[in-house]
């Protein structure tokens, strides 16, 4: 069974933290001694990313790994579906023997989308319970209370369900710098980026206007477009803040009409996203706009697409991606292994990817020691290929997640059940820029 093509964001959802586990000995029957501590990072204590043999939650033939996500409220229709498709992915590998004879358990817990709880979690799992690693740390809320705890213990962290920017790095060397986070969905810095480039290579724009939100989300896609309009020549652009949530955005809208740019970058996610569409198409602001892959859903289609028709078209960004061999092929996996209920679940098959880029480092360690700055170097060592989506490259401390996106436009749900109609392939900033 197939679905078409979705790009689903996991914006606002959970985070890492249950295990069991114990102090392992890694591939060569050597012990490891003792567990990461706070104030401390297992990386050494000035945090650089050397093998000091430290390792824990591994053995001969088990792995530990941890997360904690919201299966309980609101956030449960994203989190319970994440969880599904990553034990899914797990299930899979452990079937098959597991990697390098170690089958790899999964615990998680509840954190209620409670920053305090995530917190709490994390400490008992990485202190007490002693995993190996963390995977799908899950929300917004939840990652910007722990990111810094995460670097603190220096334990690897693989896939964050959010696109905060404390999780940006393009040149981690140490853990302080966040060496030890390896994201996976797309960083807004890095999206604002590749928005800018899809404008002025695909649109042609040289004098484009940015409208963004006072929130952490608009201000990271504002320094990534804003980095790479500065890095090209004979591109202006023109800048205006409004307020996240902001019921009124005209004056920022006026301003960006008496500019007369040729385009617009909305650097805004839900909340604001459809008062500044439906402001630019009362004020005739008849150019053409594009947005984060947030705002690519049938809810924010239906919310714009009867105030722009005849005046400009909206575009925004997307990530995922079932087209083409290895898609289709890791496509028939998940809905072997998924639930049915889930079978075409966005949310389940990005816990999969979540299972897959976390098992990578250790395929590449088959018959090595096991340590968590070996692993996490095995991770750098060369470009990994999404399953759905694009290649994502970590060395030389790239911590940059998903750099190949796709573009979508919005048209009625008649058109596309999702709302968005997808009209360029992935695609990263170099590949645009040569067009």
């Amino acid at each position: 069974m197939k679905r078409k093509i979705l790009t689903v964001v996991l914006l606002v959802t959970l985070v890492g933290a249950v295990v069991l586990s114990g102090c392992g000995k890694n591939s060569t029957g050597g012990g490891s001694s003792g567990g990461a501590s706070a104030g401390g990072s297992a990386a050494g204590d000035s945090g650089e990313a050397e093998d000091n043999g430290f390792v824990q939650g591994i053995t001969d033939d088990e792995v530990v790994i941890a997360n904690s996500a919201a299966t309980s409220g609101a956030y449960a229709p994203v989190g319970v579906p994440f969880l599904a498709g990553l034990q899914a992915y797990l299930d899979m590998v452990n079937d098959a023997g597991g990697i390098d004879g170690r089958k790899i358990k999964f615990l998680h817990t509840d954190d209620e989308f409670d920053p305090a709880k995530g917190s709490a979690a994390l400490t008992e799992y990485v202190e007490d319970e002693k995993v190996f690693a963390i995977v799908g740390h899950f929300g917004t809320p939840v990652v910007a209370a722990t990111v810094d705890q995460l670097k603190e213990y220096g334990i690897p962290a693989v896939y964050f369900a959010t696109g905060i920017g404390q999780l940006y790095a393009d040149n981690a060397k140490t853990n302080a710098d966040g060496y030890n986070i390896f994201p996976v969905q797309p960083i807004y810095r890095t999206e604002g980026g590749i928005m800018a480039a899809y404008v002025t290579a695909k649109f042609d724009a040289k004098k484009i206007g940015i409208i963004y939100t006072n929130d952490d989300a608009g201000m990271d896609l504002e320094k990534g477009a804003v980095a790479q309009i500065e890095s090209l020549d004979g591109i202006e652009y023109v800048e205006e803040q409004v307020a996240a949530g902001a019921a009124d955005v005209s004056a920022a809208v006026t301003s960006l009409k008496n500019a007369n740019v040729d385009y617009i970058i909305i650097a805004s996610i839900q909340g604001t996203f459809p008062t500044i569409v439906k402001e630019l198409a009362a004020q005739s602001v008849n150019k053409d706009c594009i947005s984060t892959y947030v705002n690519c859903s049938s809810a924010m289609s239906e919310a714009i697409i009867a105030d722009i028709p005849g005046k400009f078209d909206v575009y925004a960004l997307g990530w995922l991606e079932n087209a083409g061999a290895v898609a289709e092929a890791a496509l028939a996996d998940f809905q072997k292994w998924t639930p049915e209920e889930y079978g075409t679940n966005a949310y389940a098959e990005t816990g999969w990817i979540a299972g897959f880029y976390f098992t990578e480092g250790l395929r590449r360690l088959e018959g090595q020691d096991v340590t968590w700055a070996s692993y996490m170097k095995a991770l750098e060592e060369a470009p990994i290929q999404n399953p759905f989506g694009g290649i994502i490259d970590y060395s030389g401390g790239k911590r940059l997640g998903t750099q190949e996106m796709n573009l979508f436009k919005a048209v009625t749900t008649a058109e596309s059940p999702m709302g968005w109609l997808q009209i360029e392939p992935l695609q990263s900033v170099e590949s645009l820029l040569k067009q």
